[in-house]
């Protein structure tokens, strides 16, 4: 992997970036016209495979010539923003060890297992390489648990019908749940319980390994989607600087937002940098994935919703420190005894969904965003040791799909009731 800074002197060529002072020389003289004001088609993986739009070449050495004519003859980056980002997405995809025109994260799990452990290895690759790159980092050691999750979803579907003949067992786990919060507080408590965990209850026994295939897909596209957002602009900034980020803040691929972000990952600043790459992963979470997430959730009703949920039980910690998804909020319910006595039931669940946003973030910025910049602030040889490991090995710590059935048994069991605390 090609990971240390290369100075181009972006900076002396800033104007001529941005097109400032330039006069603009008409397209057919670059005889790079063809690739100019195309629309971004495959921006979102969901369309298909590839790159940003098909009519793009793949070669490294030709997409620079092609920005280097544009950029000779003062184009503006509005008009070659598919190219652009095509030319860091191909780089960042080569350094990565993934084949960007056959990239398809709609052909499966088994197709795409080597791709997601180059990339999620890539991540953490590049905050090995660059300290104050820190979303990578997070990224990276985050990406284990997904990858887990991933690998036995398909393995549940390549040795047969073994994660479909779960459901039903994840499905009495939950209604063991309902029963066992009935026996302690009684009917009118059911009602608050989180909806997941009563979509749980209701389409657990109807989902099909269609389904499964389904959400296997959808979480595969955000993979995709992600990577092809984020890792482009981390690329650019290490190859050329902020000079080379500004032209892709130009080129509209976003906005200031981002722009001051890396402006403060840049600075050398620890406040800075910290909140720059919150900025970052602000962004992965709201626009590049937010909407995907809100569409899975809405799937078949409750089956969207029983999936989306169980992302959250069975989310694994890979941070020092960072407490699981499903001890964050947990289920708490206040209620009034038989006795008039006012009572309060707790229940070793989460008391949201993976897939809201501002549930996913809440957990995102109290427990990720605190505790891993002080990691890397206070203790960087944990940091090495972990982003070191086998991103294999990673995967194997993380691999809780079959044990669904044993967390709600558990949880069952841990329901509490106590008095509720006085104001």
């Amino acid at each position: 992997m090609r990971l240390g800074r290369i100075p181009r002197a972006m900076g002396l060529i800033l104007p001529l970036l941005l097109g400032i002072g330039i006069a603009a020389v008409p397209a057919g003289a670059t005889g790079a016209d063809r690739y100019l004001d195309l629309p971004m088609v495959n921006r979102d993986g969901s369309v298909g495979p590839g790159g940003i739009n098909p009519e793009l070449p793949y070669d490294q050495a030709e997409l620079g010539r092609l920005l280097h004519d544009v950029r000779d003859a003062g184009v503006p980056p509005a008009r070659y923003s598919a190219l652009l980002l095509q030319y860091w997405l191909a780089d960042a995809t080569e350094q990565a060890g993934v084949q960007l025109q056959s990239w398809n994260p709609r052909a499966g799990m088994n197709a795409n297992k080597q791709n997601m452990i180059s990339t999620y290895r890539y991540y953490e690759q590049l905050q090995l390489a660059h300290r104050e790159l820190q979303w990578a980092g997070m990224a990276g050691q985050a990406g284990a648990a997904l990858a887990g999750a991933m690998f036995d979803s398909q393995l549940g579907i390549d040795i047969g019908t073994a994660l479909y003949d779960t459901m039903p067992a994840v499905a009495d786990g939950a209604q063991a749940v309902y029963g066992a919060v009935e026996r302690a507080a009684g009917p009118a408590a059911l009602p608050l319980l989180p909806r997941g965990l009563a979509a749980l209850v209701d389409g657990g026994r109807t989902i099909k390994l269609d389904d499964i295939r389904y959400m296997i897909t959808e979480v595969l596209v955000m993979w995709r989607n992600i990577f092809a957002d984020l890792a482009p602009m981390h690329l650019a900034y290490l190859t050329g600087g902020l000079p080379a980020v500004a032209e892709m803040r130009a080129a509209g691929l976003f906005g200031d937002t981002i722009m001051n972000a890396w402006a403060d990952i840049a600075s050398g600043e620890p406040a800075r940098i910290e909140a720059g790459n919150a900025a970052l992963m602000r962004r992965e979470q709201s626009e590049v994935v937010g909407a995907h997430w809100d569409r899975v959730r809405t799937y078949k009703g409750n089956v969207g919703e029983a999936f989306t949920y169980l992302m959250a039980v069975i989310g694994a910690p890979t941070l020092a420190g960072v407490i699981a998804p499903r001890e964050f909020h947990p289920v708490s319910l206040p209620f009034t005894a038989a006795d008039g006595r006012a009572m309060k039931l707790t229940l070793p669940l989460p008391d949201w969904n993976w897939s809201v946003l501002d549930d996913r973030w809440s957990y995102i910025s109290t427990e990720l965003l605190a505790k891993y910049p002080r990691q890397v602030r206070d203790d960087w040889p944990a940091v090495v040791a972990e982003s070191s490991k086998p991103f294999e090995a990673q995967v194997t710590e993380h691999r809780p799909l079959f044990a669904i059935p044993q967390l709600l048994a558990s949880a069952a069991r841990g329901v509490e009731v106590v008095p509720a605390q006085s104001n």
